[in-house]
């Protein structure tokens, strides 16, 4: 049986297609995902991402747990609301799952998984628990749900529905969160738009759900997260990394710290296993197919793989991210297998669409 989270009913109020995402019944559409595409880029929509998982660490021993259990340095949070983007790394050095840290005091700490990766997320930590003979408490907060609310019009909205969240988050900067009550405000987002991923008891979800609906706010499904995120040059856990890829080749190398004395599992994997591979964008130079993930292309330096595809609706032509070999420079072009065509695509840096604009030519 499928779960679901306690926005479920409201989706199908509003007659959301709904699908089997990793076990959860989750809608991927309203009705038109390009719509719901263009509402986040140039308004406002909201997504239901109460399947993720938020994970608190709590206890005496925290700081020093998450410091040998993430890529990401915590000791960069130093201020209560300040947040961090991490990846966690097996002893191989490849990924485990992506996530975000956020610091609330020296004895708390929340962590927010990706849903499809909860379980052994919570089972690795776990292990390094025994390992580490850390203290800190590990506690899945599977009571909260989660609302993310995204697009340049995205917090005027939410103040709109929240009149009392305006004065403590209109300073907010990106990558902080303020705990009002019992809602907790997260500048963060997987769209490359403004906004907020509001973090609160599932009771309450669906009454926040209608207040944001009644002031404008466009439901919006997976589909159009999907979309959203490559557009913004954003990875996917099991697409654009996994267990066997490490993050130096799927273009997270800034979220790695591999230059303090902090020691973390998979460090020394990724020191005897320097990049071998660069993550870039391609877009699509002529009509005829879409970039999907697996298909091969071919560039002047060897033979690279898309990792994830789409068409963009606000570049109106296909994009993708893509592993390719070190050599190859953003600006070269490449011959892309599509459906048995090779189709030419140019190489580009991402991200190629951010707070609304196309940045890539």
């Amino acid at each position: 049986m499928l779960k679901t989270t306690p926005l479920n009913a409201a989706h199908r109020v509003l007659g959301a297609r709904m699908v089997d995402f990793g076990g959860w019944d989750m809608p991927v559409n309203y009705g038109s995902q390009i719509e719901e595409h263009h509402a986040v880029r140039r308004d406002a929509g909201m997504f239901d991402v109460s399947h993720m998982l938020a994970i608190d660490v709590r206890g005496p021993g925290a700081r020093d747990f998450l410091r040998r259990s993430l890529a990401n340095n915590v000791d960069r949070l130093r201020t209560p609301g300040r947040a961090l983007y991490s990846c966690m790394l097996n002893r191989a050095g490849g990924v485990i799952d992506d996530l975000i840290a956020y610091f609330f005091a020296e004895e708390f700490f929340r962590l927010v998984v990706n849903a499809g990766r909860a379980e052994d997320d919570l089972a690795w930590l776990e292990s390094m628990k025994e390992r580490q003979g850390a203290a800190p408490e590990l506690l899945p907060r599977r009571d909260l749900a989660m609302i993310a609310v995204q697009g340049p019009r995205a917090r005027e909205r939410v103040w709109q529905a929240l009149p009392g969240t305006r004065v403590p988050t209109e300073a907010l900067q990106s990558f902080h969160c303020a705990q009002i009550g019992e809602l907790t405000l997260a500048r963060t987002g997987y769209t490359g738009e403004d906004g907020y991923e509001i973090m609160l008891p599932g009771p309450r979800a669906e009454a926040l759900w209608q207040q944001l609906f009644g002031c404008g706010v466009k439901p919006c499904g997976l589909g159009a997260r999907d979309t959203l995120r490559l557009e913004a040059g954003m990875n996917l856990w099991g697409q654009d990394m996994d267990e066997q890829v490490s993050p130096l080749d799927a273009g997270l190398a800034w979220t790695v710290d591999l230059a303090s004395g902090r020691d973390f599992v998979g460090k020394a994997a990724l020191l005897a296993h320097p990049q071998r591979l660069r993550l870039l964008g391609l877009v699509l130079t002529e009509p005829g197919g879409v970039l999907r993930s697996h298909q091969k292309l071919a560039t002047a330096h060897g033979v690279g793989e898309v990792t994830s595809g789409t068409f963009s609706p606000t570049l109106q032509r296909s994009i993708a991210l893509a592993r390719v070999p070190m050599e190859v420079e953003t600006g070269a072009l490449a011959q892309v297998s599509v459906r048995g065509k090779q189709l030419e695509a140019k190489l580009v840096q991402p991200p190629f669409v951010r707070k609304g604009k196309i940045l890539v030519n």
